[in-house]
């Protein structure tokens, strides 16, 4: 079972406010960066960062009607902010924002399956080392073979979730990149400059070329990287539920003290409950 805590840190990252928060701080960013090129005017500057703000419902409102999520993101915004709202989204296109506030969601959310990794990783190292020489019979294809070590089966899920790690790591780098380059990524309205600014402020990489929007073999490699550590996922998944059937009891899952395993069926330890 997935622990609480992560599915909550997990599901914060996808909200509309969140998001939308993300959203927003671009904006700032952006116009910190251009007021020290001398285009958005102190007084301005200091004006949006006091007042900037948004309603989510106002949002979702405003879109019903102009169908365009920028847009109603901005107009709510403006209401909050009053006339020095002119100077955000100043040389911007909507993907400016959608893939960089994107691109800051996956790491946030790639940071966490990544600290739940390491923690598989540290408990199978501690149950390699505990079982080292512990013996259990080894299978192919399901049928008794030669006898190992469960230490040995824990190595090697602490050998897998290392692969998993890396495949992780360098989804994360390859993320990791943002883009603030205008309309068709030519750069005509902004200068490179704030692009890197606000990169920086968001620890991600300025795309070294962009067009309308990040290019996205980028989300591919994000998502084949979570796709596999799925699958190591449910194949040890699979192995430990295996070796839990009555007809082979080699491991048990943790069972506390009045802790049932069955409404129907006292005798049995393991939970059915998902």
């Amino acid at each position: 079972m997935i622990p609480r805590y992560t599915l909550d840190k997990m599901a914060a990252i996808w909200t509309d406010e969140n998001r939308f928060r993300i959203w927003l701080n671009i904006e700032i960013l952006a116009c910190e960066a251009m007021n020290k090129g001398g285009h958005v005017p102190d007084v301005h500057l200091k004006r949006i960062k006091k007042r900037a703000n948004f309603n989510v419902e106002r949002i979702h409102k405003i879109e019903a009607e102009v169908h365009h999520d920028v847009i109603a993101f901005l107009t709510s915004v403006a209401e909050y902010v009053g006339p020095s709202s002119r100077y955000i989204h100043k040389g911007l296109t909507s993907s400016d924002v959608l893939d960089t506030a994107l691109a800051v969601q996956m790491v946030e959310a790639i940071n966490i399956l990544m600290k739940d990794v390491k923690a598989v990783r540290k408990a199978a190292a501690a149950q390699a080392r505990k079982h080292k020489y512990t013996p259990m019979i080894g299978r192919s294809h399901g049928i008794h073979a030669e006898p190992i070590t469960f230490g040995l089966k824990m190595a090697l899920l602490f050998d897998e979730f290392g692969r998993a790690l890396t495949r992780l790591e360098k989804a994360r780098e390859t993320i990791a990149v943002g883009q603030l380059s205008g309309a068709v990524g030519t750069y005509a309205h902004i200068d490179p400059s704030v692009e890197r600014y606000v990169c920086a402020k968001l620890k991600l990489k300025p795309a070294s070329i962009s067009t309308q929007i990040l290019q996205r073999d980028r989300h591919a490699e994000y998502l084949c990287a979570i796709a596999l550590v799925g699958a190591s996922v449910e194949r040890w998944a699979q192995e430990i539920r295996h070796l839990q059937r009555t007809e082979v009891r080699e491991v048990e899952e943790f069972f506390g003290s009045g802790q049932k395993g069955s409404s129907a069926m006292p005798h049995k330890k393991k939970s059915d409950h998902r």
